[in-house]
């Protein structure tokens, strides 16, 4: 079914990418399914099977299918300079996030209310990770979970290895 879509001016798609680019923390499914969402539900830039093919294509080609999918919808709608915007404004707020976090972590790690706070946010990380293990929707290597009968196990691991990124980082 062919829905009428309309073509964006320049600054929409600059806005919309920035929302992207800063909600779309995570995994390729949620970015996908976010500028689903955007794009072809909410503002009707793209029609559905057009999105549904530069998708399949994105993910026949090597690297990341939604950077790539985010760099279409931008060259589809205004050419090069869209697809060059919107593939930067895909990826420019998060890691401009993760730097300012990285920064705020090496200049207040030694601070003990701080510490604390990084601590509980590992904690419910690891939390989330051995109830979505528990509930078989996370995959890990035999080798990784041999022996970790429970979250408490789990978290004595992380917090006596002194490796903290050891079982995030393995991760299938």
């Amino acid at each position: 079914m062919q829905i009428e879509t309309s073509r964006p001016t320049f600054a929409d798609l600059l806005r919309v990418f920035v929302r992207i680019g800063c909600l779309s923390f995570g995994g390729p499914a949620g970015q996908i399914a976010l500028m689903h969402s955007e794009v072809v539900e909410k503002h009707r830039w793209v029609d559905e099977e057009p999105y549904l093919h530069a998708l399949n294509f994105c993910h026949l080609l090597p690297g990341p299918e939604a950077q790539q999918l985010a760099t279409w919808i931008g060259w589809r709608l205004h050419g090069f300079k869209g697809g060059l915007a919107a593939g930067l404004l895909f990826v420019v707020p998060g890691a401009l996030l993760m730097l300012a976090l990285s920064a705020l972590y090496a200049f207040a790690a030694n601070v003990d209310g701080f510490a604390a706070v990084f601590l509980g946010i590992k904690t419910a990380v690891l939390a989330d990770l051995a109830t979505w293990l528990r509930d078989g929707r996370l995959k890990m290597p035999v080798h990784m979970v041999h022996g970790l009968e429970s979250a408490p196990e789990a978290l004595n691991l992380l917090y006596t290895s002194g490796n903290t990124g050891k079982l995030l980082v393995r991760l299938d």
